[in-house]
């Protein structure tokens, strides 16, 4: 727990027990050291640079698909609600003197049970601090940041299995909930991973989490740095690349390539493909819809197709 607030006096000076901290902090330190010998200085780092240029050495490699920030969840219903959904979380902070309702009892709770999960009381004007003012009401779970997969992996672990990849990609899908439906619809049909870019793209947030129905944590979602060009990566594998579209010339249960190694691209329910990812895929493809809907969205769109490619592997 954080340590409780010292109430001040209101006399002027030092305070009692305060064993001459505000002396020995008015003391000199000492020169400033030179900006390539600071922690942290553009100098520094440019100097670090320089010196691995010249030994030969690399700097330490970077996880293959990269991190998303930490994210928090505020208030005591999405607390709750993210605990039973078991999103990872870090840290549970706790308001002081907070009213104890029954939320914050079973956030505490689920919090205990699920154990790794750090407990922290902190006053409401950290929380504040934390949340930029939000309405916390005294609940704040921390969720640490989503380790992405690299594409090439979701493709190995196929393969490591003796299976043709089933891979979905999503193009411009910006709405975590689409997201975690489609790491569920693919968890359900046997595919081996999910593809999104790092920009303009939802990411693996809580929210994402939580619709997954718990899928996400056997799912891997990857993060390409290029969507078109991991796609063309795929298909010089020899992995084909599938796009849906409303105006496609091939209908989805005509589409025998679904039997063997291939990538489903999953575009917004608006705009669809991007021109580039378009003309990247190897076939175009719609779904039939007699109720003269104009749209799925994306994880129902992708759930479509995976059973269908589903139905055809057997």
């Amino acid at each position: 727990m954080a340590a409780h607030n010292r109430r001040m006096s209101g006399k002027k000076g030092a305070q009692v027990g305060s064993g001459g901290q505000r002396r020995r902090g008015l003391e000199g330190k000492g020169p400033t050291p030179p900006a390539e010998m600071r922690k942290g200085h553009a100098k520094q780092r440019a100097a670090q640079a320089k010196s691995r240029r010249a030994t030969g050495r690399q700097a330490p490699p970077r996880g293959r698909g990269g991190k998303s920030p930490s994210e928090l969840v505020v208030g005591r219903n999405p607390v709750v609600e993210a605990l039973r959904e078991g999103v990872p979380a870090s840290t549970l902070y706790v308001q002081q003197f907070i009213d104890n309702d029954e939320r914050v009892r079973e956030a505490l709770q689920l919090a205990a049970e699920r154990g790794g999960i750090n407990l922290m009381e902190a006053p409401r004007p950290e929380l504040d601090r934390m949340t930029n003012g939000l309405n916390h009401q005294g609940l704040v779970l921390q969720v640490p940041p989503y380790e992405y997969a690299h594409p090439e992996d979701l493709a190995n672990a196929a393969y490591d299995e003796g299976e043709d990849p089933l891979i979905v990609a999503l193009d411009g899908v910006t709405d975590p909930r689409n997201l975690g439906a489609v790491v569920r619809s693919v968890s359900a049909f046997g595919g081996h991973g999910v593809l999104v870019p790092e920009r303009r793209a939802a990411g693996m947030t809580a929210g994402a989490w939580k619709t997954s129905a718990g899928t996400a944590a056997r799912t891997p979602v990857a993060r390409a740095t290029n969507l078109t060009r991991a796609l063309e990566a795929y298909k010089k594998a020899g992995i084909v690349v599938v796009g849906l579209a409303a105006d496609g010339e091939v209908e989805v249960g005509e589409l025998e390539a679904l039997e063997g190694p291939v990538v489903i691209v999953v575009g917004s329910e608006g705009k669809g493909l991007s021109r580039l990812v378009g003309e990247t895929c190897d076939f175009r493809v719609r779904i039939p819809m007699p109720g003269g809907a104009e749209s799925l969205n994306a994880g129902v769109a992708a759930g479509v197709v995976l059973y269908e490619a589903a139905r055809r592997r057997g």
